[in-house]
């Protein structure tokens, strides 16, 4: 080697652009697996941060530095990849003295990360979402992170989220649930009742109908609204109808219970009773609606509607609720419709 290599390699280890290489200690991703190996942590090299379709996967040096161990290879790979999260910790891989026992006591990593909603880790849950946030903020779904529900309750990304293993149980339908049941105990006791989406089974999940990063609609769901959200599915309750029917263009969850109900059709309360909160039940003038509007029926009332309206029933029609009828014997399409009834001489709405 000439003097003049020789004096350009002290000069740009001076200057801090490389380092010499035989005083180099092995770090990163090769030192923590001399130590962290398969009985510490489970299978890295199915992760999707092993294998994420991007230059440099955050974990694939760590995962092939634990495979040539697990082959009796001894040439672990340089790599920063483990420091890139838990920080540099200096302290935590402190060789000075013997290390020889696994149980040796020793500084914990810069940054720890709980795995279950943060009880485990004394780190701020902020600074270690920071660390995750590195890389994925630029993705659309975590764009509205800062601000979030979650991220203003104090909840990490490792809250829900564990990194080490390839069986992420919020990445699967059939076990995010239990990740969000952990906290969100009264959707857990709803989701257990007859009529519910088929969330149990592992057809939806949570993530289906919310986005837990946050929302720019509110309860974090994944649409700007809840009926933008619920369109996702239910596209022919959208309209526009000729016949708007008010309180289902304004929000679903005025009638209905998304999360489950002892109800059909997950709505609320049972029909009439449903019905009779924004409308009162028909009487002898016909008269029984929202803001003046006219009633059902005409002032020519079919008998069977008024046939029991007497003066112990306050001038309301029972019957309906006696026979066990609904509204929606007549009114089938509550959520809008283009056509008027056949039936009546004066047309009426909702009806078909």
């Amino acid at each position: 080697m000439q003097i003049k290599d020789i004096l350009t390699i002290v000069a740009l280890c001076l200057l801090g652009l490389v380092g010499p290489v035989w005083g180099a200690e092995v770090r990163g991703s090769a030192g923590c697996v001399s130590c962290h190996d398969k009985d510490d942590l489970p299978d890295m090299s199915g992760t999707a941060h092993a294998e994420a379709p991007t230059t440099k996967p955050p974990m694939a040096d760590a995962a092939a530095a634990l495979a040539k161990r697990a082959m009796g290879d001894s040439s672990n790979p340089r790599s920063s990849t483990c420091v890139d999260c838990h920080g540099p910790s200096e302290a935590h891989s402190d060789d000075s003295a013997d290390d020889s026992s696994k149980t040796k006591e020793r500084a914990p990593p810069d940054v720890t990360f709980g795995k279950v909603f943060g009880k485990v880790s004394t780190i701020p849950a902020a600074q270690r979402s920071r660390v995750c946030e590195s890389c994925h903020d630029k993705d659309a779904k975590r764009a509205l992170w800062l601000g979030s529900q979650h991220q203003a309750a104090d909840i990490a990304c490792d809250s829900c989220h564990q990194v080490h293993t390839p069986r992420d149980k919020v990445l699967k339908k059939i076990t995010q649930t239990e990740m969000c049941y952990a906290c969100h105990k009264e959707q857990r006791a709803q989701m257990n009742k007859p009529s519910r989406h088929p969330v149990p089974e592992g057809k939806m999940g949570c993530t289906d109908c919310h986005n837990v990063h946050g929302s720019a609609g509110a309860k974090l769901t994944k649409r700007n609204g809840t009926n933008d959200t619920c369109y996702t599915c239910h596209a022919e309750k959208r309209g526009p109808f000729v016949r708007q029917h008010d309180p289902v263009a304004e929000d679903c969850s005025n009638c209905h219970n998304s999360h489950g109900s002892v109800v059909p059709g997950m709505l609320k309360v049972r029909a009439p009773m449903l019905c009779q909160q924004c409308h009162t039940p028909h009487t002898a003038g016909g008269v029984g609606a929202v803001g003046g509007q006219s009633g059902v029926y005409g002032l020519a009332a079919p008998g069977q509607t008024t046939a029991l309206i007497t003066a112990t029933t306050g001038g309301k029609n029972v019957v309906n609720l006696w026979q066990g009828r609904s509204c929606m014997n007549c009114h089938t399409q509550v959520h809008g419709s283009n056509n008027p009834s056949t039936t009546n001489a004066t047309p009426q709405r909702l009806m078909r």
